[in-house]
């Protein structure tokens, strides 16, 4: 999965196993779980109801033999339909129009126009009800992590061509956040994502969602407009 791609799905965790998980029924193939709409719907009124974010999160990248190969710890600031995403050497930037992405280790920016097709997932799209389009998604069960109950959602995507097949989100019962996140590849790579505290309503400047030039010296541009 391209860093642009993965990047887009944060503010989700990784789903740990052991666990006890009590199933419920599947619905039809190629229909959503009502049960699971109402959660994602409950998740999506209270995110866009915020009027920014600042989240900590940490992505973990594991192989087909389930070890872990790459974790990284990161920081996404969002407001409205802009955000930014820092991680490692890399920062992703956007103002729902024009997206910059820094790579410190090469110091270059590249510079794209913002996909308003509705196809991207940015860390935006994410306060809306995107699933309803994008995925096909089913309650499989609640677990108990620490006291917290979790409800476990599975999502494939509806366009079989993505390299996604299925994702788990799981989300917090009481307080109707999303907690964790596994995204599973069809080359039997993982992509987990695990938050580590979130600040709504955090005061974030409008400047910090536009890239600039000046403060990055050197700095290669190259605008794929």
């Amino acid at each position: 999965m391209k860093k642009t791609v993965i990047l887009g799905t944060l503010l989700l965790g990784l789903a740990l196993g052991g666990n006890a998980q009590t199933k419920t029924p599947v619905g039809s193939i190629g229909k959503n779980d009502p049960k699971a709409k109402a959660i994602l719907d409950g998740v999506s009124t209270k995110l866009k109801s915020l009027k920014s974010l600042v989240a900590n999160f940490v992505l973990k990248v594991e192989g087909g033999n389930s070890k872990v190969t790459d974790s990284q710890k990161g920081t996404v600031y969002v407001k409205g339909q802009k955000y930014k995403v820092l991680m490692g050497d890399r920062e992703i930037i956007s103002d729902n129009k024009t997206s910059w992405t820094y790579s410190k280790d090469v110091n270059e920016v590249q510079i794209n126009n913002v996909d308003q097709s509705g196809q991207s997932m940015t860390p935006a799209k994410l306060f809306t009800n995107f699933y309803d389009k994008d995925y096909l998604y089913r309650l499989i069960g609640e677990t108990t992590e620490k006291g917290k109950v979790l409800q476990n959602i599975e999502l494939t995507p509806v366009d079989k061509s993505k390299n996604i097949f299925k994702a788990q989100v799981d989300v917090d019962k009481k307080a109707q956040t999303i907690v964790r996140m596994k995204i599973f590849e069809k080359n039997g790579n993982k992509m987990s994502y695990e938050i580590s505290s979130i600040q709504p309503n955090a005061t974030v400047a409008d400047a910090m969602f536009t890239f600039d030039a000046k403060k990055y010296p050197g700095v290669e541009v190259v605008d794929l407009r």
